[in-house]
């Protein structure tokens, strides 16, 4: 596996850690919708979250948040938009970011809540 592959897995164990931590309740994890694909999906109280995981090992280019892109977000919502379908959910739900870089020997972790809303048209 590249480098950057396991980097992704391992900031993905990392945002799995913090959520749970939070009392998040993980429901899924790397759902796949066509090309589209959930990072993770959890409950917190009633809502529904849905989480993007941004990894990075430098800040150079653009911070992990950054990189979810207004395209990004347009595929992330009409893979949420097809699992709340498909699983029959009615709650309320939730985009987050969880921006995990490491850089200079270390690892910062945030979590972002409310990342972005669904556009309406």
């Amino acid at each position: 596996m590249a480098e950057h592959n396991e980097r992704g897995k391992e900031g993905e164990a990392m945002a799995f850690k913090l959520l749970k931590e939070k009392g998040y309740q993980i429901l899924d994890a790397n759902w796949r919708f066509g090309k589209n694909e959930l990072d993770i999906i959890a409950m917190y109280k009633e809502l529904l979250v849905i989480v993007e995981v941004k990894t990075r090992s430098n800040p150079y280019f653009e911070t992990p948040s950054e990189a979810v892109t207004i395209k990004k977000q347009r595929n992330i919502i009409r893979a949420a938009n097809a699992y709340v379908t498909e699983h029959d959910i009615e709650n309320e739900t939730r985009f987050d970011i969880v921006s995990v870089l490491f850089w200079n020997n270390k690892v910062e972790i945030e979590h972002i809540e409310d990342a972005f809303y669904p556009l309406v048209k």
